[in-house]
């Protein structure tokens, strides 16, 4: 299981999709193991290869031609085209915007290689982004996005037909199954994710303030992002607390103590923190970007990112409507690690056309 040279050193929901899906195959019977693009890896151990996050082909190309090894790709296609087009840098969004979606990517990615905040693990990448992104689906014995509505955006974007199967993602059911029961929960609103741009922390912010609710921001900013956390840390006031990046077991009470979590992204395919509040029984208020509305189907209110009225209104009705704890019941039994490990495991199977491990569906 392959995933980008700073997954641990810049931690995100694909570092946990990765680690959380290979623990689970492991209890399987699997012998899945993770390592980063830039690791060496003996190829002759393994039967295939699992890659993460296609927008990073860079990390793929160089190991599908040194292996010969056959291949998976959960994608995790985030589509930043919407955000950069809104960005609040005037530079960056009529460079961006003007650029389109491939090249924008293409660019970051250089970026983010130029300052080492990265590794470029095939020279081929340099080539073009759409190109490699093209390349590593052509040739994938099948693809594993997150949700249909991901695999839709992906068909449209790359113009692939290839076999796909849909494993979507989940919560650590040890962790984010069982309320505490000396925890009081508080009209308060809890955003656990890192605080840049695309998460719209500074429009949930000043919703907040005006609201005059209590709201607590879980998260560090990603690398570049500084200035954004600031503007955030000066628009704060008295009832907005900063809380810096948290471990997923001392979530727990974080969760277990908030009304409502809120992450109103221009862009999410899951967001895996709204999963584990839902989880936790807390009430969602979320974005309308990306593939939200494939997970989030009871105790949740959508809003416009860039619009704070429509954040409001999605707090106020969040924090005033009773919690049916239906999504909760929804994503204990159908978005967990488990399920997602045994999901992963047909299609390897289905991929190899042979049995693996000692599969017992759960």
């Amino acid at each position: 299981m392959i995933s980008r040279s700073s997954m641990y050193a810049i931690r995100g929901g694909d570092t946990i999709q990765v680690l959380k899906t290979a623990e689970e195959l492991n209890k399987l019977g699997v012998t899945a193991e993770v390592f980063r693009a830039c690791d060496s890896i003996s190829y002759d151990k393994f039967d295939l290869l699992h890659f993460f996050n296609i927008i990073r082909p860079s990390d793929h190309l160089y190991h599908i031609k040194r292996s010969g090894k056959p291949y998976v790709v959960s994608t995790i296609y985030v589509d930043y085209s919407e955000f950069d087009r809104n960005r609040r840098n005037w530079v960056h969004k009529s460079m961006l915007g003007f650029l389109g979606q491939s090249r924008s990517e293409y660019l970051k990615n250089l970026y983010r290689f130029a300052n080492k905040q990265d590794t470029m693990v095939s020279s081929e990448y340099l080539l073009g982004h759409k190109r490699a992104v093209q390349k590593v689906l052509k040739n994938a014995s099948m693809i594993l996005p997150n949700s249909s509505s991901e695999y839709q955006r992906i068909a449209r974007s790359f113009g692939f037909s290839g076999i796909h199967q849909v494993v979507p993602n989940g919560v650590d059911l040890e962790l984010f199954s069982q309320i505490p029961e000396d925890i009081e929960r508080q009209e308060k609103i809890l955003c656990v994710a890192q605080i840049y741009g695309l998460k719209g922390q500074l429009e949930l912010i000043r919703a907040c303030k005006k609201l005059n609710i209590k709201l607590e921001l879980v998260g560090n900013s990603p690398p570049n992002h500084s200035h954004y956390y600031e503007l955030c840390k000066a628009s704060g006031g008295d009832n907005v607390k900063f809380t810096e990046f948290v471990p997923q077991e001392k979530l727990v009470e974080l969760y277990a103590s908030s009304m409502v979590h809120a992450m109103p992204s221009w862009f999410e395919t899951t967001g895996l923190s709204s999963l584990e509040a839902g989880a936790m029984g807390c009430k969602l208020v979320v974005g309308t970007g990306g593939d939200t509305r494939d997970y989030y189907k009871a105790d949740t209110w959508f809003c416009k990112p860039q619009d704070q009225h429509s954040i409001e209104n999605a707090l106020v009705q969040a924090l005033n409507t009773p919690n049916s704890n239906k999504l909760k019941e929804i994503i204990l039994s159908q978005y967990n690690w488990r399920r997602a490990a045994e999901m992963t495991l047909k299609a390897y199977e289905t991929v190899l056309n042979r049995p693996l491990g000692h599969f017992e569906p759960g």
